[in-house]
């Protein structure tokens, strides 16, 4: 009869490890991970309600506010003269498009301020990938939720001017594409702000440079003579979006395309910047 012995371990030798299962680093394990970031920080929550609310409510102000200067009989100012209910309903876009630029710089810039950062590249060495999956992710979310807002602003907005001058339905033409214009910019606002925060490595780096280039700028061209406006301003970031969603357009306007084209320039200038730095610097 055979009989099964063990071998005695040599002493001074630790038993062996039970083999791990080897994990490759893939794209979608890339973008799930940073999917699972995203959702996993309170900031998120807080910040993507905060521009949906500016989004929704400033529309429905100031449509409410055309509505009720009409019904009272009052002069209504050159802004508001020749308004619709686009261009009523989009009125939130200047204030949810700083909610949504900043939560993109928060969702890199926070991850060098925590120095998580260190950790997300020791799992992605070759870098690029995180970039390229951060500002998909957060993109695609910026998005559908200004793409919402945009048409849950003018559902409402558009009943509330109702009989006016202003009124106007989704079947009107140009209604659709401004809306979902508006959502695109939003996104693409939010891919800039995640682009500003990876360059800079820094949020309040990152947000002073996004709020200086949509809002402070133009303030700054404004003042350059009247020649070099022209050159000069339909170019710029927040005038070639607003031409994206804008229903008409001026000899001083881009068209939607061109605009659109000259939004996502400003957009590649900036994640290129960010995937430069990422790949010379340490972080």
């Amino acid at each position: 009869m055979s009989t099964l012995t063990a071998s005695p371990e040599t002493p001074g030798t630790a038993p062996a490890a039970p083999a791990r299962p080897a994990y490759r680093v893939t794209g979608r394990r890339v973008l799930a991970s940073e999917w699972a970031k995203l959702w996993s920080l309170r900031s998120t929550w807080i910040t993507l309600g905060l521009g949906l609310l500016f989004l929704v409510a400033f529309g429905i102000i100031a449509a409410s506010h055309y509505k009720s200067n009409l019904d009272s009989g009052r002069h209504l100012d050159r802004d508001f003269a020749t308004s619709t209910a686009v261009s009523l309903s989009l009125f939130g876009t200047v204030f949810a498009q700083l909610a949504l630029g900043v939560l993109g710089v928060l969702v890199t810039a926070g991850e060098y301020s925590t120095g998580m950062i260190r950790s997300t590249l020791a799992a992605v060495p070759r870098r690029l990938p995180v970039l390229w999956s951060k500002a998909a992710v957060y993109g695609l979310v910026a998005l559908l939720v200004a793409t919402a807002g945009a048409f849950v602003a003018f559902l409402v907005g558009s009943r509330i001017v109702s009989g006016t001058p202003a009124a106007m339905g989704l079947g009107h033409a140009g209604v659709v594409r401004s809306l979902l214009g508006a959502g695109l910019y939003l996104g693409l606002v939010g891919v800039i702000g995640t682009a500003l925060g990876a360059l800079l490595r820094s949020v309040a780096g990152g947000i002073s440079v996004l709020v200086a280039a949509l809002m402070l700028v133009p303030g700054l061209v404004s003042l350059l003579p009247t020649s070099w406006q022209g050159d000069i301003d339909p170019y710029l970031p927040s005038h070639a979006g607003e031409s994206i969603f804008a229903l008409t357009h001026d000899s001083t306007t881009l068209s939607p395309s061109a605009g659109l084209l000259v939004f996502l320039a400003w957009t590649a200038l900036a994640l290129a910047g960010a995937a430069y730095r990422l790949l010379r610097s340490d972080v």
